[in-house]
């Protein structure tokens, strides 16, 4: 078992590496190529910051795929047609989402062109063949209950994390996360149980794990490069292609006989339910995002596709979370949702699993009350701890004379003054610090492009 970890660790390193490399020239010639955008209202960052970031990731899959290919433990994935479907339609939705990052795409134009790149992966056999069903067994679709149901969760997922691709860092890491708690469920099902069949959803997994952890470093807050529609909607297809994978090719009768009983295949096969019925177990916070975005914009007589400020994200920083908490919140839900279910299809012992589940959700609502209940450090300690939980000191007029001695300093040094450094205009992004009034007067910062 050695062997193939160490062969799926190269490729996770080969895919970070030639994604990491790449995104630096491609932010060069997005910027030498007009593709820097203005600055919208709903937007967070400061300053007007290229788009493009999907090319690197792009060439990150090509690679990744290609050392793959040599590879004797992997080599066999390429036997099927499934990491050449995964390409054809991988290439399809990074054309599309190329040209909407410079010149901007119809909405519809979009979602026809998502459905054409999901086509295209159907046609060369990546589809769901059938359904598992609990208490009934294994229910065969028709070729056209197929198309239909895989091309459903294929755009669904593609516009899930495309949506929630609204701070810097969160979308990559979001996926990341998820590819890393998918991978982890697929490799055991493969080695574990001795079935082939999960073998192309793990090296999928694998591939955009590299593809999230070589962009990240330059996407992370303050993003340097965003990734743009390229980006979000290859990720998001690449994570759709590996849950219809799975879902559609895995046999729960195969995997009863593996598991060794029907309550070990029951618990085994949780997360290949879920997934289907709309990715819940790896994208459930976008998934739930997407949702929300589109029951709020249709209730006011709007477009599901017309841009706000309401979704997620954006309501964690107007509660009061900086940029960066906003992002390890979501974080955090995608990873407890993600990994919470891997854990119960691996342990028996589900009732456990359920209370940690139940205990780290309420970690997870008291750091969403943290706004409410910001800490300040003790004035011997303020050097130590960032600039937001340092106490503010301002005098009040007539409380104390020229060059009184204060708790913070001199009256002079205190009146009207806060103790917090200035910060520094936005640098290539938002910052974590500062009032959310500085996002009022954009038109300054339109780009010249």
């Amino acid at each position: 078992m050695g062997q193939p970890v160490r062969e799926y660790l190269l490729t996770l390193c080969v895919t970070a590496a030639v994604t990491y490399l790449l995104t630096g020239p491609v932010r060069k010639f997005a910027i030498a190529a007009g593709a820097v955008p203005e600055i919208r209202a709903r937007d967070v960052h400061r300053e007007p910051t290229p788009r493009l970031g999907g090319i690197a990731m792009f060439g990150g899959l090509c690679a990744g795929l290609l050392v793959a290919g040599h590879l004797t433990n992997l080599k066999s994935v390429f036997e099927t047609n499934e990491p050449r479907a995964l390409l054809s339609g991988a290439a399809l939705i990074w054309i599309l989402g190329v040209l909407d990052d410079k010149w901007g795409v119809d909405a519809l134009v979009k979602l026809g062109g998502q459905m054409i790149a999901a086509g295209v992966m159907v046609l060369q056999g990546l589809t769901i063949l059938y359904v598992p069903v609990p208490g009934i067994g294994t229910v065969a679709l028709t070729p056209m209950q197929g198309t239909l149901l895989t091309v459903a969760l294929v755009v669904i997922t593609i516009n899930a994390v495309n949506f929630v691709d609204g701070l810097d860092g969160l979308a990559s890491g979001m996926v990341c996360i998820a590819a890393a708690a998918f991978f982890m469920y697929t490799y055991r099902l493969w080695f574990g149980y001795g079935i082939e069949a999960a073998a192309p959803a793990t090296l999928f997994s694998v591939v955009l794990m590299g593809m999230c952890l070589g962009f990240l470093p330059h996407n992370m807050h303050p993003a340097r490069i965003f990734m743009g529609d390229s980006g979000s909607m290859l990720i998001g297809l690449v994570m759709a292609a590996g849950a219809v994978s799975l879902t559609g090719q895995v046999d729960p009768d195969l995997l009863n006989q593996k598991a060794g009983g029907l309550r070990e295949a029951t618990h085994a096969m949780v997360p290949v339910y879920i997934p289907l019925l709309l990715p819940l177990t790896i994208i459930a916070v976008p998934v739930a995002d997407l949702i929300l975005a589109i029951v709020r914009r249709t209730w006011k007589g709007q477009s599901p596709f017309a841009a706000d400020r309401g979704h997620l994200h954006h309501r964690l920083l107007e509660i009061g979370h900086s940029h960066s908490r906003a992002v390890l919140i979501m974080y955090f839900w995608s990873a407890l949702i993600a990994f919470g279910a891997v854990a119960y299809s691996a342990n028996d012992a589900s009732m456990w699993i359920v209370l940690g589940i139940v205990l780290l959700s309420a970690v997870g609502l008291v750091l969403l009350l943290l706004p409410r209940f910001t800490p300040r450090a003790p004035l011997w300690a303020e050097r130590l701890v960032p600039p937001r939980y340092r106490r503010v000191v301002r005098a009040v007029a007539g409380t104390a004379a020229p060059g009184a001695e204060t708790a913070g300093g001199t009256a002079d040094e205190a009146a009207g003054e806060d103790r917090r450094p200035a910060v520094p205009a936005g640098i290539h992004g938002a910052t974590a610090i500062g009032d959310r009034s500085r996002f009022v007067d954009r038109r300054k910062a339109g780009s010249h492009h």
